[in-house]
């Protein structure tokens, strides 16, 4: 997915990422892990006019599932960014989180200070 974003080398991107997002620096996205999946709801917009290019792009790409990294990369975009755009797009009903899922349960806090003891041990 390859879109010109840039005037020239030097110029950086057309339109600042603080822009893109209203100056906002906090969303219902903020809480969204690196690795959280986002997947579309099927759910068609209102008025295309509300949704940005990017969040256009967010759609296509979370119509296969995404998760948040992979579409900040895919969008050239701070995760802070991307994290308010999918946050946008979750409270207009577009899009569904998934968070990871946990592949072991945390070691307790009792077995970390034993390896800890073992490691200054040595």
């Amino acid at each position: 997915m390859t879109r010109k974003e840039w005037l020239d080398d030097d110029a950086g991107p057309v339109v600042r990422p603080f822009a893109l997002i209203g100056g906002r620096a906090r969303s219902s996205g903020d809480d969204l892990d690196l690795i959280a999946l986002i997947t579309t709801t099927g759910v068609s917009p209102r008025d295309r006019a509300d949704i940005s290019p990017e969040q256009a792009t967010i759609l296509e790409l979370a119509a296969d599932t995404a998760s948040v990294a992979d579409i900040a990369s895919d969008l050239n975009l701070a995760l802070g960014v991307v994290r308010v755009l999918i946050g946008d797009l979750q409270d207009q009903g577009l899009v569904r989180v998934r968070p990871p899922a946990q592949v072991a349960p945390l070691p307790s806090a009792r077995i970390l200070k034993e390896v800890i003891n073992g490691l200054r041990a040595l």
